[in-house]
């Protein structure tokens, strides 16, 4: 990779963000639905979701265990290797193996990082950049997509996949070249199969809602500080909801739903208190650890209160699905069943909480797809704080505009523990430079870390910047003297890191990192 340093004004705007942690609500003073308390089994994983993945999967204890563990490893090499190689980065999925970790690159010198990291290098044509790009393309111009269902960035192919009925390849490519898209980096996927939200279904826990003069039921993802996420089709901001007991339990405080996301967050009343567990629906409470997202290949597993638990493997990320109501940009595509009275409800990969049920095609009798909103998204939209097991929630993030590390000038030990390393050297006061190696790296939603060593007797600011339709915009910033440390909770997109020498000159060393 080529280094190069570019002038940049220091940003101005800082948004604030907390961290986040998370799990499911149960009712303070009932019987609970789930029955008996939570178990694991060995490295952590329950013995239900072990059976389910077994069932599903075809994977005994061993091998289910072994490729969710692998999952976690992956889902954490991947975003440490976005960040390395910012511009080259095409993307990341599990073999068929499910644990193989293979890395696509558009250079042989980012090739060697991802071999030092532990996973197989592709290089490929097209950086995971370039793709999302012209999926935003495509997006733009969904009112002309006639009868296509639906299209994604499809890694391991480095080309957009775009899902088309019977008979409708011819009309597939002819959408992509008016959106302005190569039809080399095209494929279509032809599938008779009409996606459609789970409006019926409930999830984990039912709860309820009411819709034109009746009662909808949908089902809680996981639990959060204050609250529950869920889909963003189980009403609108402002509606109350009520329990699986029928007794008063929140109001949606916000909802999205079409367009740039399927979530939705419930605020509970006292009475209920939420916790970090999931229904299997067969007596058990399944663990909520945590949130690290899984790559495309993993096995994934859901709840919901018609077919119970249900597993498979993750398909695709960041699809647009189009629903009878209107598109909906950024979901997770599964080869996991589902039916109505499942929407709402929590994904989870191992312990570690993925997303809620939105909507898909088919069932659990002759099989189908089903579409995830990322948890992480909603987590970071709507700064919320996921409620894990361990007794509390996880810690929150410091503020955006975070203030100077007590740590003298010109030690890096917090520095050096960052995965991601760069240095570079500031000539004059005024100057900057923007990492890693002059570009920017995409990221998906979750907490990104980093701390800056600046040379004794000058003072560098450390800036946080993400691109926009109107350039890159600060996020978040560490200013003053000495050494700096910087977290906070973001979603997805593309970023960069800007070191600005306000007083004095020399060499700097920034360490960084997306959770």
């Amino acid at each position: 990779m080529q280094r190069r340093s570019i002038a940049v004004a220091a940003a101005v705007v800082a948004a604030t963000a907390a961290a986040v942690a998370f799990t499911l609500p149960s009712l303070a003073d009932t019987t609970s639905p789930s029955g008996s308390g939570t178990t694991r089994a060995s490295g952590g994983v329950s013995p239900e979701l072990l059976a389910a993945m077994k069932r599903d999967l075809g994977l005994d204890a061993g091998q289910a265990t072994t490729r969710l563990n692998r999952s976690k490893w992956a889902g954490g090499v991947s975003a440490t290797l976005a960040a390395a190689t910012g511009d080259d980065f095409g993307g990341s999925w599990l073999a068929a193996d499910g644990t193989t970790l293979k890395v696509a690159v558009t250079d042989a010198d980012a090739a060697a990082e991802v071999k030092a990291a532990g996973a197989v290098p592709v290089l490929v044509k097209r950086s995971e950049t370039e793709l999302d790009a012209a999926k935003t393309r495509l997006d733009a111009a969904k009112a002309r997509a006639g009868d296509l269902t639906g299209w994604y960035v499809d890694p391991p192919t480095n080309k957009l996949v775009i899902v088309a009925q019977p008979g409708g390849k011819a009309d597939a490519l002819a959408f992509a070249r008016r959106a302005g898209v190569a039809s080399d980096a095209v494929t279509v996927k032809i599938s008779n199969r009409q996606p459609k939200p789970l409006f019926d279904v409930r999830g984990a826990d039912p709860y309820f809602i009411a819709v034109d003069g009746g009662t909808a039921r949908c089902s809680i993802g996981f639990s959060v500080e204050g609250g529950f996420v869920t889909a963003g089709h189980c009403g609108a901001a402002g509606t109350r909801t009520s329990g699986f007991n029928n007794r008063v339990q929140g109001e949606v405080r916000t909802a999205v739903f079409p367009g740039a996301a399927d979530m939705g967050f419930v605020e509970v009343n006292g009475d209920w208190t939420p916790r970090p567990v999931v229904n299997d629906f067969e007596g058990n409470e399944l663990p909520v650890a945590g949130s690290t997202e899984a790559p495309v290949g993993a096995a994934i597993c859901r709840s919901g209160s018609t077919t119970g638990t249900r597993c498979g493997t993750i398909l695709a990320k960041n699809q647009t699905v189009r629903y009878p109501e209107g598109a909906v940009t950024g979901l997770t595509r599964t080869d996991v069943c589902a039916e109505g009275g499942d929407s709402g409800g929590p994904w989870l990969s191992g312990d570690q909480a993925q997303g809620v049920t939105s909507g898909g095609s088919g069932d659990c009798t002759v099989g189908g797809e089903t579409f995830f909103q990322p948890v992480n998204e909603i987590l970071a939209a709507d700064n919320l704080t996921l409620v894990t097991t361990g007794g509390s929630a996880a810690e929150p993030t410091a503020p955006a505009t975070a203030a100077p590390s007590e740590e003298p000038a010109g030690n890096a030990s917090g520095c050096a523990a960052q995965a991601v390393q760069r240095s570079g050297s500031l000539a004059r006061a005024g100057s900057a430079q923007a990492q890693p190696d002059g570009g920017a790296f995409r990221a998906r939603a979750g907490q990104h870390t980093a701390c800056l060593d600046s040379p004794d007797g000058a003072s560098f600011d450390l800036v946080l910047q993400r691109l926009t339709n109107r350039g890159f915009r600060t996020v978040a910033k560490a200013t003053g003297d000495g050494a700096k440390t910087l977290s906070t909770q973001q979603q997805s997109g593309t970023f960069r890191y800007v070191v600005v020498a306000t007083s004095g000159t020399g060499d700097y060393s920034l360490g960084f990192n997306v959770q």
